[in-house]
């Protein structure tokens, strides 16, 4: 497959670069339907008036549908965007790509998907269905499953479907909430996944984070208790990465605690723990759920969702000494790590 389409780049890149364009079409018509036609327009970058000639051949051929309400995905549509998939994945060198990475972050397995999630939302959701995938792939009956919040994991959970064969999963949040918007907290995104898998779920009712009198009172409620210990023996972990200083400002942090993060260079965040570059700890949160101590190599699959380019110091900081077995990421996040070792 790699000599052939190394092939077809030298005799038809015109044809190559033209089936890369109509494809990315597609995948937008499909994450965003029903959409008109300036909508994808601005979407992809690309010219209204190009649109209209690119979409109008897709049409031709029976792989969308357009009406009053904009354009959608017909079932020959998505067909095409499945089985094309590896190929454009190899065709826009993501698998080169994903070896790079490999090294840099001594990851065994990380998955690139095409686009960058700082400017478009359709990217966490190829994310997000990237990661759902791997679930269907992966994960046997009856397991648990913990999931962090944030705006990357509210995407997975907008992609979330039934998992094949009726298997029955139990979603919990891996943390209490951290005061931002309902749709991003850790509670709201496992029912959402529950519900969407057709599986079951337990809500974890406490703040994040917790003064040491409120810790010291909560920790003991047998509640809370109960569904800590479902969380901590969880089967599989999603969460994603953030950048240092905008977590600590969603959990509206104290000032000398955000002084101290700057001071000391955090640069990420994750399950409560602040990593500076070296990816060592510069400060913990107090909260009741889901630890780094918690992730004992081989009883649980941790799956990490972060991308955008303004996440890729992050990300790096944080795989310094975060665990993971898989990595879900974007091209311009990769690319970004990749520019950003070679600087070096």
């Amino acid at each position: 497959m790699h000599n052939l389409i190394d092939m077809q780049k030298k005799l038809y890149p015109d044809l190559l670069e033209m089936m890369q364009e109509r494809y990315v079409l597609l995948q937008n018509i499909e994450l965003l339907q029903p959409i008109g036609r300036r909508a994808l327009a601005d979407n992809t970058h690309l010219t209204e008036r190009h649109v209209r000639s690119e979409v109008d051949v897709l049409a031709r051929q029976n792989l969308i549908h357009m009406s009053s309400k904009g354009m959608q995905l017909t079932k020959e549509g998505k067909l095409v965007i499945d089985q094309l998939a590896d190929v454009m994945h190899e065709i826009m060198g993501l698998n080169v790509l994903e070896k790079q990475l490999q090294e840099i972050l001594q990851l065994d397995n990380i998955m690139i998907v095409p686009g960058n999630s700082d400017e478009h939302d359709w990217v966490k959701q190829e994310m997000g269905k990237a990661c759902v995938s791997f679930l269907k792939k992966r994960m046997p009956s009856d397991q648990t499953i913990a999931v962090t919040g944030g705006t990357t994991m509210a995407a997975v959970a907008d992609m979330m479907n039934p998992f094949n064969d009726n298997r029955d999963c139990l979603f919990v949040p891996a943390r209490g909430g951290i005061g931002e918007k309902e749709e991003n907290q850790a509670n709201t995104i496992a029912a959402k996944m529950a519900r969407q898998a057709k599986g079951r779920y337990r809500l974890l009712y406490v703040p994040d984070p917790l003064s040491e009198t409120s810790y010291r009172t909560m920790i003991k409620e047998p509640a809370v208790i109960e569904v800590l210990k479902l969380i901590q023996g969880s089967s599989f972990v999603l969460h994603g990465i953030g950048d240092a200083i905008t977590m600590a400002q969603r959990r509206k942090t104290s000032k000398d605690i955000i002084q101290k993060l700057k001071t000391e260079k955090a640069v990420s965040e994750a399950f409560g723990y602040y990593f500076d570059a070296d990816g060592s700890v510069v400060h913990k949160v107090r909260t009741i759920g889901l630890h780094m101590d918690d992730l004992t190599e081989g009883s649980q699959t941790v799956v990490t969702v972060a991308g955008g380019k303004s996440k890729a110091q992050a990300i790096t900081s944080y795989f310094k000494q975060g665990r993971s077995d898989l990595l879900i990421t974007d091209e311009a996040a990769a690319e970004a790590i990749l520019r950003e070792k070679s600087s070096l």
